[in-house]
């Protein structure tokens, strides 16, 4: 006997997968990238970057381990759903709070099982991060030319602002620090520097990073203006990761980034705030064909020779033949040569494509936070 289908992922140019549902019912639209990483699924799909896209997970046991509150990037998902191989089983973790397929139901996000992920991650890498519509109807019950049209119509993610759905309504103050055994997250009540962060989608591990790393947190949403992050009086400014298209965001952002850098503070950027502050010293971006979605990205730094093994979630660059005089190119792919990291000669002004709160080497990145603070302590 077999199963009816009822869940399925059309995509805009009519190859159609069909496969189990779990998690919430219903439909939604989307881009479509796929993550190599074999752990983290849920910090993937609470991780603000990945609004407006579908994951697929190119590593089959998702699931596994349940999730816990503790490990929340975001207080929901903001990816639109994901696609996996198998379906997620019985999970077995001592941390463990919920399964996976409850979690996502709860939370009205979509997942997919019994894909042929290697045939599908093929095609993202072949014709570019596809538009999809992908449906969960437990009847299975499908319009398929209806989903086809959907995944066309779907503007895409170019030249679109989503930083601004995804970050604080208001401002707030952070001192929780990293999960350290066996006491679990801790609290910075010593700290030595004052931070402005702007949230363009921040991760909490971030955060927590920088409060590890001595940093008084406060906090700002996508929209602050140079104005309000100065009269905060920091000693640094962070500018967050966050989804979308640089461009975009940046007809606001880069303006109060220009601020900040004439106040001639240290300022540390990641992923999208990477993106943020090179267009803002004068250099542009570009759409990758699929990006980069992982945690085994290698990155050379220019400066030492060093390779290190990062965790990457983007699908803009920073196109390292616009960088003006005066802004050097510091850390590079090594999958693929794209720009991975920037710093402005002579001072404390730099930031990376990757994640280095993400922990893939596991401290091979950590150095960034201290380094920041160190230019605030020298500042």
């Amino acid at each position: 006997m077999t199963l009816k289908p009822t869940a399925c992922l059309a995509l805009a140019d009519g190859t159609i997968f069909y496969g189990v549902g779990f998690g919430a019912a219903g439909e939604t639209v989307a881009e479509l990238c796929f993550n190599t990483a074999m752990t983290g699924y849920q910090e993937i799909m609470t991780d603000p970057s990945y609004a407006g896209q579908v994951v697929t997970f190119t590593f089959p046991h998702i699931g596994n381990t349940g999730v816990t509150p503790e490990d929340d990037e975001h207080a929901d998902p903001i990816a639109q759903g994901m696609v996996v191989k198998w379906d997620p089983t019985t999970p077995s973790n001592w941390r463990m709070t919920q399964d996976l397929t409850t979690w996502l139901a709860a939370r009205g996000r979509i997942g997919m099982g019994g894909v042929d992920t290697r045939r599908l991650t093929r095609a993202i890498r072949q014709q570019g991060a596809p538009h999809v519509a992908l449906a969960y109807d437990p009847e299975g019950n499908f319009d398929i030319a209806a989903l086809v049209q959907k995944a066309r119509n779907f503007a895409g993610l170019e030249g679109l602002d989503l930083a601004k759905d995804v970050t604080c309504a208001q401002s707030y103050r952070w001192n929780e620090t990293r999960w350290e055994w066996p006491d679990g997250f801790g609290t910075q009540d010593a700290p030595r520097h004052k931070v402005v962060a702007v949230d363009f989608g921040a991760k909490r591990n971030i955060l927590r990073c920088l409060a590890s790393a001595g940093c008084d947190v406060t906090v700002l949403p996508a929209t602050a203006t140079a104005q309000e992050v100065l009269a905060l009086n920091p000693d640094g400014v962070f500018l967050s990761n966050g989804p979308g298209d640089p461009a975009a965001t940046g007809i606001y952002a880069v303006p109060m980034i220009k601020g900040v850098l004439d106040a001639d503070i240290p300022v540390f950027g990641i992923c999208l705030g990477h993106q943020m502050l090179a267009l803002a010293l004068g250099a542009k971006t570009i759409k990758m064909n699929h990006g980069h979605h992982g945690a085994n990205h290698p990155v050379k730094d220019n400066e030492t020779g060093k390779v290190e093994i990062t965790s990457m979630n983007h699908g803009f660059t920073v196109d390292a033949q616009t960088l003006p005089a005066g802004v050097v190119e510091t850390h590079v792919s090594l999958f693929d040569g794209s720009n991975c990291g920037i710093k402005v000669t002579g001072r404390p002004v730099f930031s990376v494509q990757y994640h280095p709160e993400a922990s893939p080497g596991p401290q091979d990145s950590y150095y960034l936070f201290e380094r920041f603070a160190a230019a605030m302590a020298d500042a």
